[in-house]
This record gives structure tokens, sequence and C-alpha cells, in this order.
């Protein structure tokens, strides 16, 4: 009995990204495609996102373009693939505040947020110093982090604090303090329901960009390698990978980086005709399928 259909919905990517960003280590090895996306999870009474992508708009497609994403739409349309409006929202978990994860506050103007308060306040510190600094604020924008408070203001954030267990049924959230940002999260879906689940599956944010992440790139002689990019201690997002792998019982196939390119060779998936990925994850019981299995 599944709970909850799983969609990993691609909004935009970048097509050439250093391999040694993304894997600690990889240096000189090249570049590959870099998809930017939120994951959509639908029940029978949630309609829920993991991050919420960026606003091409202001300061958003500044960080955008000079990152060199392409092929940017809204969610109306992303999400038209699988039937789901903007409106239709219900909450949003926010892995992380980098601007590809938090920069679409505004896109879901029904939806109640959920965010670490560690990452928040963090983020708060870090625009608070000098210009000297500023590298600590490369990837965010001002601007989400003013928008993220004003949502407390409007009663529309949840401030989380460490672990949350069934923050909606089956759904539990796992603080990884200070590795890739000062208060990035990870999502457990029990999609039976169950606390012994076996049909868990872990969506990471940027904890974990690809499957080598996982696994070193020697499937049959795993170890840990952490991604290439990041705020915090190295040792901490190794210790956190070990934890996502745990989460999902051991296996890393149950492991769903958003930005990993190679998502589709692993689940059903088609392209729109926009030239983005929809990936479908899991069904729920009795749901219909969006890419033809």
């Amino acid at each position: 009995m599944a709970t909850y259909s799983i969609w990993v919905l691609e909004y935009a990517y970048i097509p050439e990204m250093p391999l040694s960003a993304l894997v600690h280590g990889e240096h000189n090895k090249g570049t590959c495609k870099l998809p930017y996306g939120y994951t959509l999870l639908k029940s029978d009474q949630h309609t829920i996102l993991i991050d919420c992508g960026h606003d091409n708009a202001a300061y958003g497609k500044v960080l955008a373009d000079n990152s060199g994403v392409v092929n940017w739409q809204p969610p109306h349309v992303v999400m038209a693939e699988i039937g789901v409006k903007p409106e239709e929202i219900t909450d949003v978990i926010i892995t992380h505040a980098h601007f590809d994860h938090m920069g679409g506050l505004t896109l879901f103007p029904n939806a109640k947020f959920y965010i670490q308060e560690r990452e928040l306040s963090r983020w708060i510190w870090a625009m608070s110093l000098d210009r000297r600094f500023r590298w600590l604020m490369k990837a965010a924008d001002p601007g989400d982090i003013i928008r993220c408070v004003e949502l407390a203001r409007d009663g529309r954030l949840v401030s989380i604090s460490g672990d949350m267990e069934d923050v909606f049924p089956g759904i539990d959230l796992r603080l990884a303090s200070d590795t890739h940002t000062a208060g990035s999260q990870y999502v457990v879906i029990r999609n039976d329901g169950r606390r012994d689940s076996e049909d868990s599956w872990v969506i990471t944010g940027d904890l974990v960009y690809r499957m080598e992440n996982l696994h070193g790139g020697t499937p049959d002689d795993p170890y840990y390698r952490p991604v290439g990019m990041g705020v915090g201690s190295q040792t901490n997002m190794v210790l956190a990978l070990h934890d996502i792998v745990e989460a999902a019982s051991g296996d890393w196939n149950r492991v769903i980086p958003p930005h990993e390119a190679r998502l589709p060779e692993r689940f059903p998936s088609r392209l729109s005709d926009k030239g983005l990925q929809i990936i479908e994850v899991a069904l729920a019981d009795g749901a219909a399928s969006y890419v033809g299995r």
C-alpha cells in the first residue's frame, strides 16, 4: 500500500556543470548536465512540494544567469504535466535556502512552508557580515531570506528545530547540521506508513548531487564522497550521507537526489514539450501514471 505518488519535476538546467562541483575531488573530469527540479508528493489529503525552485526574475534571475541556467519554466507550466496547479500546493518543505531551492516562495500562494530554524537564522547571520565574507552568500538571494521571514509574520512558516517525525503522515524531516548549509534537511517518505517501513524513499536536497556521493564511483566497494560545494564540514557531510543510506534501508536506489541527471535511467520518465524531464518515482495506490508506464 503506497500513500504518496512521487514525481521529480525538472524546471530548468545547467547544460555543463563541472563535475568537481558535484563530487568532491573530481577535478579535471569534465562537465555534466545539472537539472534544477523540485519533488512533488501527492496523496488523498496532501499536495506537497519538496523545495520550490526559483523565480526567474530580479536577483533570482541574476543568480541563475551567472550560474548558466537555461530553459527555466514557471510552475504552472511544469506542474501541468502531472495535472497539478501551483495554487493546489498545500505545503512546501524547504531543504535549504539556496536560490534554486527557496527562490519560488511567492509562486505558491496557498502553501505553508517548513524550514529548519538553524537554516534561516544562520542565513540572517551571514547577511549581517562585512562584505569580505560575501562568498558565504554566493548561492543565496537575500530577498528570499526576507520573504521567508515575512511568511513567518503571515502565519505561513513552520520553523523546525532538529528532526521531526510525521510532519505529514509517513513523512519525517531529518536535520543535517553544518553540511551543505548550516541547517540543511532531508526528507524520509515511509510510503507504506509503517515505522519499520519496507517502502521508504529519501529526498536529499543538495546533500547528494550524484550517486557517486553515495558509492564513490565504485559500487562494488562503496565509500562516501561529499559534494563539491558547501559551507559546512565535509566530515559532517560524509556522516549525513551514511544516515541517508540508512534511512533508505541501506538501498541507495531509494535515495533521490533531484539534481541527478541520470534519474530517468532509474525511473519511468518522459520529456515534456519544453524539453524537461518528468520523473515518476512512485505511484500511490490507484493513481494514474503521467509518463505512460
